[in-house]
């Protein structure tokens, strides 16, 4: 067998100077960045207040769980009050070749790291990735384990 790994940072890139602070302060802008490619503008669906000139999470896999956990994440905070000033994820995926053609992604492994405004924002910050898994669609799509290593930075 054959193991294709895929990498890439997502960093979001919508702070207009208020965070998170509620759900309309935020654009949903970020950027996907693979090495020796040039950047991609990403964002929310236009239905989820993004951008209709950026790509969307239905357009690489590997990002797109990336990006929809993001996009998760900065929604509740913005509804638990949660003020993220930062957000950059190193994302890796795994894909399996087999002889003959064929294959399957084995696993992708989410590693946010998050700025909060104020370090009592941080417990509260950490609880929002089981939540924001949950919920994300494309994760939920998925027949591989998407796995996170959230850090939280204040």
């Amino acid at each position: 067998m054959k193991e294709h790994r895929y990498a890439m940072t997502v960093t979001w890139t919508g702070d207009q100077g208020k965070g998170t602070a509620t759900y309309r302060d935020y654009s949903r802008a970020h950027d996907v960045y693979i090495p020796g490619k040039p950047v991609l503008a990403g964002s929310a669906d236009p239905a989820f207040r993004g951008d209709a000139t950026r790509w969307n999470p239905e357009e690489l896999l590997v990002a797109s769980l990336s990006e929809c956990h993001m996009l998760w994440v900065l929604a509740l905070a913005s509804m638990e009050k949660v003020v993220i000033t930062g957000y950059t994820d190193e994302a890796d995926g795994v894909m399996v070749e087999e002889p003959g053609g064929g294959g399957q992604f084995r696993e992708v492994t989410l590693r946010p790291v998050v700025t909060v405004a104020e370090p009592g924002m941080v417990e509260a910050a950490e609880k929002l990735h089981a939540i924001a898994h949950s919920k994300c669609y494309i994760a939920r799509s998925v027949n591989f384990p998407v796995r996170h290593e959230p850090r939280t930075l204040a």
